[in-house]
């Protein structure tokens, strides 16, 4: 994993929102999938860490956004925690990954990336977290991937052209959404090495 990219550990997220203004919008579900590596350069997924999150004070909640996803952020059932235990928990996994792969900061996957890095950010800077395991501002977005390796930028269409498996009844849950996010990346950098394109030959 060091060696395929750059010291750099892939780590797949999704979020459900309640809007599309991260400094505005509440943060309703994180996950993270985290991904390892075999010993022939063979990329899967190794785990999946999921919370639904409390709507922080002040925040925006769009009716819109609510009747899409179908969240409902004050049910008790939701069994949802602040975003800084989310966070804190999330990155407690990440570390020890980092760790275990000798990388020394993650990269975020997402599909449509942006947008899951920005809510992300916006919510560590809200918990006053002083040290993300995540890169700034860089991001492996899976939608543009997709559309290089697959044609596609739809996930769910992605998904079928890389014949995963995706249910649109589950779909706009975040781990549900994550973990065929992390499948799909998975799926396009193990392509790419069976065609050749890893390791880059060394030229003479």
């Amino acid at each position: 994993m060091k060696a395929r990219f750059r010291g750099y550990l892939p780590v797949v997220v999704d979020v459900e929102t309640a809007g599309f203004n991260a400094n505005t919008d509440a943060l309703l579900e994180i996950a993270a999938s985290i991904l390892t590596m075999d010993d022939d350069g063979w990329l899967s997924v190794e785990q999946t860490v999921h919370f639904h999150v409390e709507p922080f004070e002040g925040a925006n909640l769009e009716q819109a956004a609510l009747d899409f996803n179908g969240i409902r952020p004050f049910c008790a059932l939701r069994g949802a925690v602040d975003e800084k235990k989310a966070l804190t928990e999330i990155f407690k996994v990440i570390r020890k990954s980092l760790k275990s792969h000798g990388c020394h900061r993650a990269v975020m996957v997402a599909h449509n990336a942006a947008f899951d890095h920005g809510f992300v950010h916006a919510a560590i800077e809200r918990s006053s977290i002083k040290r993300s395991p995540f890169h700034p501002f860089a991001t492996f977005d899976t939608a543009a991937l997709s559309g290089l390796a697959l044609g596609q930028t739809v996930l769910a269409k992605a998904c079928k052209a890389a014949k995963i498996d995706f249910d649109n009844q589950q779909a706009h849950s975040a781990a549900y959404d994550t973990e065929r996010t992390a499948e799909l990346f998975c799926y396009i950098v193990n392509r790419w090495k069976s065609l050749g394109g890893w390791p880059i030959a060394e030229s003479n």
